[in-house]
């Protein structure tokens, strides 16, 4: 046996670690953390259950009902659940689906139908569909989150996939703002527009009300 064979057997045998974070934007979708790669070959989101064929882990999740999209992506996998449904409950099977999918020794991701890789491994829409479909998710979910605490989010552009908007309010200068950006609004751009590569923050946080804000670099998706 080989070292390498030795360590990979090594890493079979420990248990299998998952922690979950529900979104502090959008507590409708949570973060599922493995302590194993589930699947290597890129990023796959499946927006119903319809899309799961060719996934086993996407069917074993969408069967638990109240799961209404999944996103794969190296060793985490990103839930949205339907309104009503309560994480409390569905976050253990949730769990457990993932730990059986992973000693089933079956791959998370079969060969992915035709039009599923096209949305994730080739922009299919342009900027200003993708911007559309952006400013449609602001209007209809994220800043009426984000109004709770006095702030907006604006769409700039997107160009070349990469989306730029602004953050005010409340949120500019907000020491929580980029928080607000990785946990929430970056997950919930990736449940509509999976293409966009990049989330470019072009706020002057400098300006805003909050003294504690520190300047962060470009968040990416």
């Amino acid at each position: 046996m080989s070292e390498s064979q030795a360590v990979s057997l090594a890493r079979a045998d420990q248990p299998i670690g998952i922690r979950a974070e529900v979104s502090l934007a959008d507590s409708d979708t949570c973060k599922f953390t493995v302590s194993r790669n589930v699947h290597p070959g890129g990023r796959f989101f499946l927006a119903n259950r319809e899309q799961a064929a060719g996934s086993p882990l996407a069917e074993r999740l969408f069967a638990l009902g109240g799961v209404s999209s999944v996103l794969i992506a190296g060793n985490v996998i990103t839930l949205s659940k339907a309104p009503g449904t309560e994480w409390t409950k569905l976050k253990t099977a949730v769990g457990a689906a993932i730990r059986t999918q992973l000693l089933s020794g079956v791959p998370a991701m079969l060969e992915a139908p035709a039009a599923i890789g096209a949305c994730i491994a080739s922009p299919v829409r342009s900027d200003a569909e993708l911007g559309a479909a952006v400013q449609e998710l602001l209007d209809r979910e994220v800043n009426r989150a984000v109004a709770n605490h006095g702030g907006k989010i604006s769409l700039l552009a997107v160009r070349n996939r990469r989306l730029f908007i602004t953050m005010g309010g409340g949120c500019q200068g907000c020491a929580s703002s980029q928080v607000t950006l990785r946990q929430g609004f970056q997950v919930m751009v990736k449940r509509v527009a999976p293409e966009i590569i990049e989330v470019v923050d072009a706020t002057d946080h400098a300006a805003g009300r909050q003294p504690f804000y520190l300047p962060a670099a470009t968040v990416g998706v």
